[in-house]
C-alpha cells in the first residue's frame, strides 16, 4: 500500500521531467524542451529530488551532472515512457499530407548527400509538416539509439557491430573505387599496385576509429600510409583537382562530383568488398505509424538508387 501511494504522487509530467533534465544536464534546456517555464522545471526537480531522495543532478563547474542514482533511474524511465508513447501513437493514424511530427535521423554527410538529399525533395511535397532533424555520425551513436534519442540511424554494417539494441534493414550497397584528377600525371587508363601504395593519399579522420578504407586495407594485409586527412568523406573528392592525390571514394558519391570537379574513376588493383547501408531503429517504434511510414520512405529511396 505504502508503494501504492508513492506512485500516485509520481505522475507522467514528473517522469517526463525527469528525463528532459537527466538528458539536458541543464534546467533551463530541459524547460525549452518541454515547452514550460524555467521557474515551472525547478519545481519539477525540486519534487523528484524529494520523492527519490536524492539530488538527482550535482553542480560540476558550470555545469550539471547526473548522480548515480539518476543514471541507474535514467534508462528504465525512458524505456517506460517510449513504452507509453508507442502504445498510444500505435492507436493512432499518420496522415502524412497534414499531420505534424519531427523525426531525428543520425547518417554520415555521404548518406545525407546521396540517399536522404533526394529523399527530402520529394518529403517536402508528401509531407509538408514533417521536420527531419539530420545528425553527423557521433561515437555514441549505439546509446543513443538504444535511449531513444534517435528515430533512424542509417550506416555501414561494421559500423552497427556491438550495443544496438534494434530493428535493422539493408538499404544499399556501392562499390568503393579509386579516383583521381581527370589529368593525373602518373596514371594512364588504370592504377598498379605500386602506384596505389606510392602516390599520395588522402581520406577522412574518423575520430580514431578505422574507415571503411582502413577496414579493407587491414582485411588484405595492406598498409597505405596517409598524407591528408580531411574532415569527411565528402570533403575528398574535393582534394584531388589539380593534385597528384589519390583516394577510395564510394562510386555513387564520386560520380556525384566527378564531372564538375574534373575526377576519374579507376578500379581499385585489389578486390575490395563494397560498402553496405543500414538502417537501424528501436524495435519500440515498430508499431508507430508515422515511423514505419518513414521508414518505407527511405527504403524506397534506397531501392530506386539500385535500379
Amino acid at each position: 500500500m505504502d508503494s501504492d501511494r508513492q506512485l500516485q504522487r509520481l505522475d507522467l509530467n514528473l517522469l517526463l521531467a525527469f528525463d528532459a533534465l537527466i538528458t539536458e544536464c541543464n534546467v533551463t534546456r530541459a524547460a525549452a524542451r518541454l515547452a514550460v517555464g524555467q521557474p515551472a522545471m525547478s519545481a519539477s526537480l525540486a519534487r523528484l529530488r524529494k520523492f527519490f531522495g536524492d539530488p538527482l543532478l550535482v553542480r560540476e563547474g558550470r555545469g550539471l551532472r547526473p548522480t548515480h542514482t539518476a543514471l541507474e533511474l535514467a534508462v528504465p524511465i525512458r524505456a517506460a515512457l517510449d513504452s507509453i508513447e508507442s502504445a498510444v501513437r500505435a492507436t493512432s493514424e499518420f496522415n502524412p499530407r497534414s499531420d505534424q511530427r519531427t523525426f531525428t535521423v543520425m547518417a554520415s554527410d555521404y548518406a545525407l548527400l546521396i540517399l536522404l538529399c533526394p529523399l527530402l525533395a520529394e518529403l517536402e511535397d508528401e509531407a509538408p509538416n514533417l521536420q527531419l532533424n539530420v545528425q553527423p555520425t557521433t561515437g555514441d551513436f549505439a546509446d543513443r539509439l538504444n535511449r531513444s534519442q534517435l528515430d533512424l540511424l542509417v550506416c555501414p554494417t561494421e559500423r552497427a557491430t556491438g550495443g544496438i539494441e534494434s530493428r535493422t534493414t539493408r538499404l544499399f550497397s556501392d562499390r568503393l573505387m579509386c579516383v583521381v584528377d581527370r589529368n593525373h600525371p602518373d596514371i594512364g587508363d588504370r592504377i598498379t599496385e605500386e602506384q596505389f601504395r606510392t602516390l599520395p593519399y588522402v581520406t577522412y579522420y574518423n575520430g580514431g576509429d578505422p574507415t571503411i578504407s582502413e577496414l579493407r586495407f587491414r582485411a588484405l594485409g595492406i598498409q597505405r600510409p596517409v598524407d591528408v586527412y580531411t574532415q569527411s568523406w565528402v570533403i575528398q573528392p574535393l582534394m584531388l583537382p589539380g593534385t597528384r592525390f589519390i583516394t577510395l571514394l564510394p562510386e555513387r558519391l564520386a560520380n556525384h562530383f566527378a564531372a564538375h570537379l574534373g575526377l576519374r574513376l579507376l578500379e581499385p588493383p585489389y578486390r575490395l568488398e563494397p560498402l553496405t547501408e543500414a538502417m537501424y531503429w528501436s524495435s519500440r517504434t515498430d508499431a508507430d505509424p508515422a515511423h514505419r511510414w518513414l521508414r518505407e520512405r527511405v527504403q524506397h529511396a534506397a531501392a530506386k538508387m539500385e535500379r
